[in-house]
């Protein structure tokens, strides 16, 4: 072997325990030879410095053989299949990897270890800044320079007095004992080898080979105590040198964060995983931490599966608690698995048909629970604008024949709960199950399509801004003279998507065509509105999903209650607003009066006729918004009429109070439910239905933030290009480009 040598700091010596011999082989494994004599040249002393601060030895234990591979790297894999990443407590026949902390020889033949970490404070291998840890430059070692960077993390074994362990010290089970000495082990940096574990008697060691730590407990006589009997406390190993831990299971993982998410249960698997780290030390991969707090999580709220097979009491609890309420739930006729659920509260159906506009949107949001699902909702609107949800459907899938039956129970709910059921408008989507599903249900209810969906649809086919621009302002047009004006200028551009636009009837969009009365409203709007929580609940198993909507509800309910008490107007604020602009507009116009009722009133931008006993104006302002537009309000204020008596009924604060007067009641925890039926024989043979959950299982991958209609999957994209002088090309390879 060449004469070397190893430059390191000073003043700081390299203790090798019995005589030990370092040796570097040609196959550049660093292992110990038999007589264990340090062997690094001839003639020269070799130091090994430990830092400035630090004089400590480095021990090699005497009953070891080790090797440390200097060409070979193992990576962690970051997965719970792992020694480490079991629910058992205590593994025998698995070894954790060593993660990015070996020393490897690159491909230069530099010998280096990873950065930007720091060891243990009680065993740093520090270089002297001012020193280089190599070979004399004019000697080389098999022609490789040799340099030495510190290994980033390295648990090592330490003392810590909230973590002793005695003879004599007492657990009140096995499971205890066993916890104990998993909590040591994992604060101390050494992992256990579970030897015998029964109901009374518990041997482990230290998992290290050659380590003389053992513990032994045993069952006290009488009493399931258990006791520590017997243990070794010394430990000849280092601890362990990677960044896992055998005992660090999912269960671990559990109690570990359990108060944490019990404060925050949006706290994220990430955020755990540093926490861990930070606290513990120790590096665990990302599934671990999922299923830790899915752990805590089903313990906090109940699993997916209690969940539906819950349902049937959820429901009765819905019934007894907010009488009037309808609850009803449905399962597979084969193997009772989940299909159907609807739910509407006696406080929304009073307030809908009693204060609310006829008016009634529908949509739909995808569960991201654990077993899929499509939340479908029926929404309506207070006299504010604000939403008034009224029903709520889950069902195993969104079909077809699932919106039939939804749409059948919102029927059967409205039809139930009154004699003169008003004739309703209702917005939707185009889906033909619903567009089918309307038609069957409600036959005399105008049908008009949402804005939202029409127009998404058509920024997909043409991707053009101007273009879907153009197509809100002619849903907005009041008149066809307007709307027609505004598809020639679509035209202009593309005849395409004229074309496309005019094989939808404008009587379902354009609110120039709609027959019905929207009040304005030309989207349902539903799930963007409640996007902010609802999408929360999606993930939350059934009933903590309807849970969840029912105290949104509930705190609304109270909320708007209050606010409108405060109220000292007529009307609500977003209609005292809309009439107090149509006053400022009107006090310009020249009304002539034709007789008691009808008005000639004339503007900068034309002569309209109003007709204050049928409440109309020929700009068709009045009809649409159920408000006195401009020059209704020009004509009633001309014959000293006062115009808050011309609005619709439902914009007045009276109203808008009684929408909200009823009260959506909290529901008992489910603890209580069985107590609660006992002495009612119909709730009691009503929740002994057992509900499955349903077959639909979670796909891989992560899921999809945005909504693809199912009539849009699969569709090429068209492109439509703007015709400049001097850009055509140009545009039309941008364009090319996006759709790519």
């Amino acid at each position: 072997m060449a004469n070397h040598d190893l430059m390191l700091g000073q003043s700081h010596n390299l203790a090798l325990r019995q005589n030990q011999r370092l040796v570097l082989g040609h196959d550049h494994n660093l292992g110990l030879t038999q007589n264990h004599d340090l062997e690094l040249g001839q003639t020269h002393d070799h130091h090994l410095g430990l830092g400035q601060a630090h004089d400590h030895d480095l021990g090699l234990c005497h009953s070891h053989d080790h090797e440390l591979d200097l060409g070979q790297r193992h990576d962690q894999e970051g997965d719970v299949g792992h020694s480490y990443g079991h629910d058992n407590e205590f593994g025998t026949d698995q070894k954790p990897d060593h993660g990015d902390n070996e020393l490897a020889l690159s491909e230069n033949n530099e010998l280096t270890v990873s950065e930007n970490q720091e060891f243990d404070d009680s065993l740093a291998l520090a270089v002297d800044d001012s020193h280089d840890m190599g070979i004399d430059p004019a000697r080389d070692l098999q022609h490789s320079q040799m340099v030495v960077s510190l290994p980033p993390v390295l648990q090592v074994r330490n003392s810590n007095p909230s973590f002793e362990l005695a003879v004599g010290q007492e657990f009140p089970d096995v499971k205890s004992c066993r916890r104990a000495l998993r909590d040591t082990a994992i604060a101390l940096h050494f992992e256990i080898q579970t030897i015998k574990s029964d109901k009374t008697r518990f041997t482990a060691k230290c998992a290290s080979e050659g380590c003389p730590w053992r513990i032994h407990a045993a069952k006290l006589p009488g009493v399931p105590t258990f006791t520590i009997r017997t243990i070794h406390e010394t430990h000849t190993c280092g601890g362990i040198a990677h960044l896992g831990h055998q005992q660090a299971s999912v269960q671990w993982v559990a109690n570990t964060v359990e108060q944490r998410l019990r404060e925050n249960p949006n706290c994220k698997p990430k955020e755990i995983l540093e926490e861990i780290h930070r606290v513990h030390g120790i590096t665990l991969s990302y599934k671990q931490a999922w299923r830790g707090k899915e752990r805590i999580m089903a313990a906090m709220r109940g699993s997916f599966e209690e969940g539906y097979r819950l349902l049937p009491q959820y429901c009765e609890q819905i019934k007894r608690t907010n009488p009037g309420s309808i609850a009803l739930v449905y399962g597979n006729t084969t193997d009772n698995s989940f299909q159907r659920l609807f739910i509407s509260f006696q406080a929304s159906i009073y307030g809908f048909l009693n204060a609310c506009r006829p008016l009634l949107g529908l949509d739909r949001t995808f569960l991201k629970s654990k077993y899929l699902g499509t939340l479908l909702l029926a929404t309506g609107f207070d006299g504010d604008g604000a939403l008034f949800p009224l029903a709520f459907g889950v069902v195993d899938e969104e079909n077809d024949e699932n919106w039939m039956w939804f749409l059948s129970e919102l029927h059967n709910l409205l039809e139930i709960n009154t004699e003169n059921m008003p004739r309703l408008t209702i917005l939707s989507d185009r889906q033909k199950g619903v567009v089918d599903g309307v038609e069957a249900n409600f036959p005399t209810a105008f049908h008009g399509f949402c804005m939202r969906h029409l127009s998404e649809s058509f920024r997909k086919e043409f991707n053009n801004t101007m273009l879907v621009n153009l197509l809100w302002e002619a849903a907005h047009a009041l008149t066809v003279i307007e709307f027609e004006a505004k598809i020639l200028e679509i035209e202009e551009i593309s005849q395409d998507a004229a074309y496309w636009i005019r094989r939808i009837p404008p009587r379902l969009w354009a609110t120039a065509y709609f027959e019905g009365t929207r009040f304005g409203h030309l989207t349902a709007n539903i799930v963007e509105s409640l996007n902010s929580w609802i999408l929360e609940a999606s993930g939350l198993p059934i009933i903590q999903m309807m849970e969840c909507i029912r105290r949104q509800l509930m705190i609304w309910f109270n909320e708007r209650r209050e606010t409108s008490m405060q109220w000292g107007s007529i009307l609500v604020p977003s209609a005292e607003n809309r009439v107090a602009e149509a006053i400022e507009y009107a006090r310009t116009y020249q009304v002539l009066r034709a007789n008691e009722a009808e008005f000639e009133v004339i503007s900068r931008e034309g002569t309209n006729i109003v007709d204050i006993r049928n409440r109309c104006c020929l700009c068709r302002g009045w009809q649409l918004y159920g408000l006195p537009c401009a020059h209704a309000v020009a004509a009633l204020l001309s014959c000293r009429q006062t115009v808050h008596r011309f609005t619709e009924s439902c914009f007045t604060v009276a109203t808008y109070r009684k929408a909200y007067s009823q009260t959506i009641h909290p529901i008992p925890d489910k603890s209580l439910w069985k107590e609660l039926f006992e002495g009612d024989p119909d709730a009691n043979k009503a929740v002994q239905v057992i509900i499955h959950p349903p077959k639909s299982l979670k796909p891989p991958g992560r899921p999809r933030k945005k909504r693809v209609r199912a009539e849009d999957r699969g569709r090429e994209k068209r492109v439509v290009h703007l015709i400049f002088s001097g850009f055509s090309s140009y545009l039309s390879f941008s364009h090319k480009q996006r759709s790519i």
